[in-house]
């Protein structure tokens, strides 16, 4: 089901980030199938009785919100979020083998789950994985500290069982929705927080040459670029990846990772 993001955003900075706050929820309704819920309002029902944390799965690192490339020099980080899609991650991870582009995948737990073939296909091609939370509830900051325990950690636990033994480096709260709490709790488990710079806006329904136009016009923001292979038809992000990637090279971009 194709996802529906509002026109309005609102752009803030928690230790960094530029993000969004309205987005829609991903859910995954049956095998396979991805679904935007709204959250619900309510108070969760057990925050009397959190459920305890799980121990760490790796040693942790810096909580801080990571834009910066590890690469050195005129670099650019490019990040994958709300997959893996059986449609459209092969089709975008195409378009990065083609260009010899190496890039950082945030997923949504439970698709991962559902399609471990492509969560290995990703490890395969020497790209990295990140946590996107088990429900893509943009909202989760207003959520208690056990709500978000379970959407972090859960999360990360479903998408390194998919990879059959590759660690998740990084975590991206939905919509930027981060809280000291989650970012704290992330780098705990080894994932260092990830924002982003450039927004590419592929979730609107623009045109391919949309697309490129505001990447281009927002590079100068910073390093990390957020696309999508999930959510609904990607058709317009994998042609704007064909046609950006061999521009930024042109441009003297090379192509890094996230700090960690």
């Amino acid at each position: 089901m194709a996802r529906r993001f509002g026109t309005g955003r609102r752009f803030g900075i928690e230790g960094g980030i530029i993000g969004v706050t309205t987005a829609a929820v991903a859910s995954l309704a049956v095998a396979g199938a991805f679904a935007f819920l709204q959250p619900s309002a309510e108070a969760d029902p057990v925050d009397h009785a959190r459920k305890p944390a799980q121990p760490p799965r790796t040693a942790p690192v810096d909580p801080s919100i990571v834009h910066a490339s590890d690469r050195p020099g005129r670099s650019l980080n490019i990040t994958i979020d709300d997959g893996p899609d059986p449609v459209w991650t092969p089709k975008v991870l195409e378009a990065l083998k083609e260009n010899d582009v190496k890039a950082t995948f945030c997923m949504i737990g439970p698709q991962a789950a559902a399609h471990p073939d492509l969560v290995k296909k990703v490890v395969a091609g020497g790209h990295r994985l990140c946590d996107h939370t088990i429900d893509h509830n943009t909202a989760m900051d207003h959520r208690s500290e056990d709500y978000q325990s379970r959407q972090v950690l859960d999360a990360q636990k479903m998408i390194e069982d998919a990879a059959g033994g590759a660690k998740v480096e990084y975590y991206r709260a939905p919509g930027g929705a981060f809280t000291p709490y989650s970012r704290k709790l992330a780098a705990e488990h080894g994932m260092r927080p990830l924002g982003w710079n450039v927004d590419s806006k592929d979730f609107e329904g623009g045109s391919v040459a949309h697309i490129e136009s505001t990447v281009r016009g927002e590079l100068r923001n910073g390093p990390t670029v957020l696309f999508h292979d999930g959510g609904g038809n990607r058709a317009r992000t994998v042609q704007a990846l064909k046609r950006l990637l061999p521009w930024m090279k042109q441009q003297g971009y090379g192509f890094g990772f996230p700090k960690r």
